[in-house]
């Protein structure tokens, strides 16, 4: 389920952000890999909740991903400044 997988890959990332000082609020860039393009407007509709206001730049590409399963696949950049 892409909605289901978006959720747990966002939330993954603001727990790793956490863990390094920062939040999802610091998040500049995100690459989002989909197994199938046809998912991304379940994807977006997920990541607009997770980034409501001023969302970071995004690329959004169909892409095999390591996993059979895995079916969204997200990088954030983030950075928290001096």
């Amino acid at each position: 389920d892409p909605v289901a997988q978006t959720r747990q890959v966002l939330t993954n990332v603001a727990s790793v952000l956490r863990e390094g000082g920062a939040t999802l609020d610091d998040v500049l860039k995100c690459n989002v890999y989909l197994a199938d393009i046809r998912y991304f407007q379940a994807m977006n509709d997920v990541f607009s909740t997770f980034f409501p206001a001023d969302p970071p730049a995004r690329t959004t590409v169909q892409a095999p991903l390591a996993e059979p399963e895995m079916l969204v696949e997200i990088e954030a950049i983030a950075w928290i400044g001096e």
